[in-house]
């Protein structure tokens, strides 16, 4: 037996035989061309009949993995309507009379390494969207291009890396799971596998053989491994396991339509924590009563070395709005700094970066960016229920100081008669021992509050908690922490706010009925422990 080690993408059991993807390719010649203007033709055909195939791939999608997912396609479609590629395409057809094929080929390199220090946001860190929807131009003109799958018997897919568009397509009643050399956790084509429920396991790299084509494989999508060849004992607990998982997935299915309602009729709101625009369909597939938390950092993040601009970010709030129909948003305004940093904002070294420059104080010293991002969200709630909200606050002025920049971006979109909800709701994080002490001043101050569990217990015990030596002593469970969350509670209640918890706390099912108890009008947890904890409420006596 042998066993490889990767990075988990999509939790699940997959049991059977492996298979490589069989993507033809087709070497690219340089070739000289007497005709420029019909060879310039040839790519335009090819490319409106790529965009066509998109545009019902994109349908495809959407019925299958929902329309946030399905939205992947909609910028592949953006990429081949790109001015600047198809001029860079059709200059090198015309002026140095070469085939469509190199031409293309040529440019999409150069369009791929510019991107950084342009404007170009949905370029940046899609690589491999970008060549999937070229590969398609490619194929087109080559004719000739196919993929195959070629076993009739379901199998596990293995591959060098896989693009959205293929994975999009995977036939879940032959695709059993899929394993590749290469990719990120973050990709498209992972956030597809989720959506899916397709077990798969990534970044196995060159360990994964062409010599392991045929032979049995067991993908273990909970612990980011895979078995070759396994033996009996390993088959048989594989085979528990994913049963195991089976029965669990199948009993919370049934909860879906269900009230989060105690047995004495206690009832309190559930919601999810999302990172990211692919997440969003992920909230409506769990049932969820909206989106509690939207850590909007991670657009940031993942934006390289420039912010994401206002449209960019107006484009996914307003996503997440329009899908959540009538069911609330909370975006909570950008919270960099500490081990969340992006190359887009240089925020310096941080001998302390836990209790340094993060969160609302990082918004405050960077007000154009602030203020940005304000302008976007208050675009997108003119498109459903948007609410906004200031993470790390630690006094007062830092929420009014906020509030005044937000009036500011209010007055921008008025002049530009841009619609927008002039009432949209505000709230604040209370997450340090500062914000406890004042959360009955602060909830004058705004329309409701959220407790971030994981800053206030680290904060409050003095303890980072990513240091490992530090694990024996990290309560979690520690009864200033709980002491913390019912002061904080009564206080919001007496202001006659909205308190919620978003923090993993949230998710411990240990502290549900404490929670519930002591008032908490809601718990916003990851999407995939929505109805695991809604099982739990309609428990509780």
């Amino acid at each position: 037996m042998i066993t490889l080690t990767g990075k988990k993408v999509s939790e699940g059991i997959a049991i059977g035989k492996l298979s490589f993807y069989k993507r033809d390719t087709k070497e690219i010649r340089r070739i000289y061309v007497k005709d420029v203007e019909k060879e310039a033709q040839r790519f335009q055909k090819a490319r409106q009949k790529a965009m066509q195939e998109l545009k019902e791939l994109c349908e495809i999608a959407a019925k299958e993995v929902g329309e946030a997912n399905a939205a992947i396609f909609e910028m592949q479609q953006m990429v081949l309507e790109d001015h600047d590629l198809v001029d860079r395409i059709t200059n090198i057809i015309v002026e140095q009379k070469l085939n469509a094929e190199y031409a293309m080929q040529n440019a999409v390199e150069n369009f791929i390494s510019t991107a950084a220090a342009s404007d170009k946001d949905y370029v940046q860190g899609h690589d491999a969207d970008v060549k999937d929807a070229t590969n398609r131009v490619l194929r087109i003109l080559s004719r000739g291009f196919k993929d195959k799958m070629l076993m009739d018997e379901p199998f596990v897919l293995a591959t060098g890396e896989l693009y959205p568009s293929e994975a999009v397509q995977l036939d879940k009643t032959k695709v059993l799971g899929f394993v590749t050399r290469y990719g990120t956790i973050n990709s498209h084509t992972a956030v597809l596998a989720r959506t899916k429920g397709i077990p798969s396991v990534i970044g196995l790299g060159e360990a994964l053989k062409k010599d392991y084509e045929g032979k049995t494989i067991i993908v273990d999508g909970f612990e980011g491994k895979i078995y070759i060849e396994p033996d009996y004992t390993t088959i048989t607990k594989m085979k528990q396991k994913q049963d195991a998982n089976h029965t669990q997935a199948q009993n919370l299915e049934r909860l879906k339509g269900k009230e989060n309602v105690t047995q004495s009729g206690q009832k309190i709101d559930v919601c999810a924590n999302i990172g990211t625009r692919e997440d969003i369909e992920n909230v409506l597939r769990c049932d969820a009563g909206g989106i509690g938390l939207f850590r909007s950092e991670f657009l940031y993040m993942e934006s390289g070395p420039k912010p994401p601009t206002e449209e960019y970010q107006f484009q996914v709030y307003k996503l997440a709005a329009e899908s959540m129909g009538l069911k609330k948003v909370v975006i909570r305004t950008a919270d960099l700094g500490g081990e969340k940093t992006a190359e887009c904002l240089d925020l310096g070294e941080d001998p302390n970066p836990a209790i340094g420059y993060r969160g609302i104080r990082v918004s405050l010293d960077k007000e154009e960016v602030f203020k940005t991002q304000l302008r976007a969200i208050l675009r997108a709630s003119a498109f459903g229920n948007l609410s906004i909200m200031f993470p790390m606050i630690t006094s007062i002025k830092e929420v009014t100081t906020a509030k005044l920049i937000l009036e500011k971006a209010k007055k921008e979109l008025k002049n530009e008669k841009t619609a927008f909800d002039e009432d949209i709701p505000v709230g604040v994080m209370i997450e340090t021992p500062a914000s406890v002490m004042i959360s009955g001043e602060l909830a004058r101050e705004v329309d409701f509050c959220s407790i971030g569990t994981n800053d206030l217990l680290q904060l409050t015990l003095g303890m980072d908690r990513q240091n490992e030596k530090l694990d024996r002593y990290y309560d979690t469970h520690h009864p200033a922490l709980l002491k913390m969350i019912r002061i904080i509670t009564n206080n919001v209640h007496l202001e006659e706010k909205h308190i919620s918890v978003c923090g993993d706390l949230a998710a411990d099912l240990e502290l549900t009925e404490y929670l519930i108890q002591i008032g908490i009008d809601e718990l916003s947890v990851a999407p995939n422990q929505v109805l695991a904890l809604r099982k739990k409420i309609r428990e509780i006596q």
